[in-house]
């Protein structure tokens, strides 16, 4: 889990510069690297979706956050 922790991070604060609300291709993007990187480290598929959504609404709140 630590280690899909910090590829996530790292994944997040690469596309962290670009507005995620107004750019729905670089979500898709964002959502397509998630659903790798869980299913490359064996999380469960039936659960990747929930924790695709939460990651990516965690990543627009940082970016908010970091936008102020």
């Amino acid at each position: 889990m630590v280690l899909i922790a910090h590829e996530l991070t790292d994944i997040v604060r690469n596309d962290a510069k670009t507005d995620r609300q107004v750019k729905e291709t670089v979500r898709a993007k964002l959502r397509t690297r998630i659903k790798e990187l869980l299913l490359k480290h064996g999380y469960p598929p039936d659960k990747e979706p929930s924790a695709t959504e939460l990651i990516i609404q965690q990543a627009e709140q940082m970016a908010e956050a970091d936008a102020a």
